[in-house]
C-alpha cells in the first residue's frame, strides 16, 4: 500500500481532476472494445464509489449503459478514494483474476 501512496493521496486527487475537468483529444463515447472477439475471460472493469464527491455516479453510470463492455461495479458506501480503503485493493485484484462481473 505504501507504493500506492507514495505521491500521497492529495497529488493522486489533483490528477484525477486534470483528467477530469481537462481537454481530452478523444471523446470517450467513440472507444471501440479493446476485445472485440471476448477473448477469453478479458473485459475493462469500472468501479465507482456511489458517494464520490468528485466524480458523479452519473457520469460512469452514462458511460457503462453505453458502452456495453463495460463491467460496472457501483460501490455503496465508497468515496473517490474507494481503492485505499482496507481491502479493496484485494477485492478488485480478486474480481478480475476471477473473472467475475
Amino acid at each position: 500500500m505504501a507504493q500506492v501512496r507514495q505521491q500521497g493521496e492529495f497529488e493522486s486527487i489533483h490528477r484525477d481532476m486534470m483528467v477530469g475537468f481537462g481537454s481530452w483529444e478523444f471523446d470517450p463515447m467513440d472507444l471501440k472494445n479493446p476485445f472485440p472477439n471476448n477473448e477469453g475471460s478479458v473485459s475493462v472493469h469500472l468501479w465507482h464509489g456511489d458517494e464520490d464527491l468528485i466524480v458523479p455516479v452519473s457520469l460512469q453510470s452514462y458511460i457503462a449503459q453505453r458502452l456495453p463492455w463495460v463491467q460496472y461495479h457501483e460501490l455503496p458506501g465508497a468515496g473517490h478514494l474507494f481503492p485505499l480503503a482496507d481491502g479493496m485493493a484485494d477485492t478488485i485484484i480478486k474480481t478480475l483474476l476471477a473473472g467475475e462481473k
